[in-house]
């Protein structure tokens, strides 16, 4: 049997499915093509009798008509029994396979996955948080990813490792997989999330575990230079992105950041306000506080920000406005220029 699940292992995908990248790829495909041949075999067999009873018991000139047959033992109990059996087939193997998705080995290496409109965070046992907007995972080892939602339902794809799980606000799903392929795949959402859906796509690396572990290590703490970096980091791998650029141009979803600090922002119930610090730390830790005209309410919640988060995008967003004038650096010491008078 694992013969027949791994009859594509080798051909680089077909033109059904993508390449089989992980062990379980193998067993799903296999189920697929057997529900796909059965389909095909009886529409056939019936297209088949379909047209050869039609043209056999076609009305003729001259033949007597007969009373249809009511009833036939034998006919009944093929029909009955036939897909009876073909159905439990595929459940027994529908059902295997989804307790090999969904019960993970003891050593699996874990990995955050927290979904956000309209984007993915990926955060690893180490506290680091990919620095790519992409997720990192080493070829032949069991991975776990552990799924929740920081505001609406999303569904967590992997087309190449055949896997799909939902993914739901205020608890968390697991699924895992064993990559035996390296390379750069695709990571889709499968539920419909707002306006961005169809934009929240990332991609999985698989790397040698060398190199895996050469990645995961250098990302621990950041090596952020200043508060600035880091927020630009943060806005990079928070969803801040999806919405808000950071040059000015307009994507119709929310404000760009370029310019905004100590700007006049007008708000639809509180006038026109000063975007300083105070401002900003509102808006972020309270979305949607202060509507803007021209834009849909449509910000989530920003539970997974700590307050030093929040100051670091503040300090980025900052950096980047032309309002922003900072003290010139101090010159340094040389001592008095003169003596005190006498």
């Amino acid at each position: 049997m694992n013969a027949m699940f791994n009859i594509l292992a080798d051909t680089g995908g077909s033109f059904w499915m993508p390449i089989q990248g992980s062990d379980m790829a193998g067993e799903v495909d296999w189920l697929f093509f057997f529900i796909f041949w059965i389909c095909v075999f009886f529409f056939m067999l019936i297209l088949v009798l379909l047209v050869g009873f039609a043209w056999k018991y076609r009305y003729r000139e001259g033949q007597p008509v007969l009373d249809a047959p009511k009833h036939n033992t034998a006919a009944e109990l093929t029909w009955t029994f036939i897909p009876t059996l073909i159905v439990i087939v595929i459940f027994f193997y529908g059902f295997k396979g989804y307790l090999h998705m969904v019960v993970p080995p003891p050593d699996s290496y874990e990995v955050d996955v927290t979904a956000h409109m309209w984007d993915y965070t990926f955060s690893y046992p180490n506290g680091g948080i990919s620095d790519d907007s992409n997720m990192h995972i080493p070829v032949d080892t069991p991975v776990v990813f552990v799924l929740t939602s920081t505001d609406v339902l999303h569904g967590f794809y992997m087309p190449v490792f055949r896997i799909k799980k939902d993914v739901v606000p205020g608890r968390y799903n697991k699924i895992w997989v064993q990559a035996k392929v390296t390379g750069t795949f695709d990571i889709f959402c499968t539920q419909y999330c707002g306006q961005d859906h169809s934009s929240m796509r990332r991609k999985v690396i698989v790397q040698d575990r060398a190199d895996f572990v050469k990645w995961v290590n250098g990302i621990v703490g950041g090596n952020f230079k200043t508060p600035a970096d880091r927020g630009h980091f943060l806005w990079s791998t928070r969803g801040c992105s999806t919405c808000h650029s950071v040059d000015g141009a307009a994507t119709g979803k929310a404000p760009t950041w370029k310019d905004v600090f100590l700007s006049q922002v007008p708000t639809l119930n509180d006038g026109t306000m000063t975007a300083d610090e105070n401002y900003l730390h509102d808006v972020i830790t309270h979305p949607n506080i202060h509507p803007l005209p021209g834009f849909q309410p449509i910000m989530p919640p920003t539970d997974m920000l700590t307050e030093a988060d929040v100051k670091d995008i503040i300090s980025y967003i900052k950096s980047i406005s032309k309002n922003y004038h900072p003290s010139a650096a101090l010159p340094a010491a040389t001592g008095p220029s003169s003596q005190p008078s006498k």
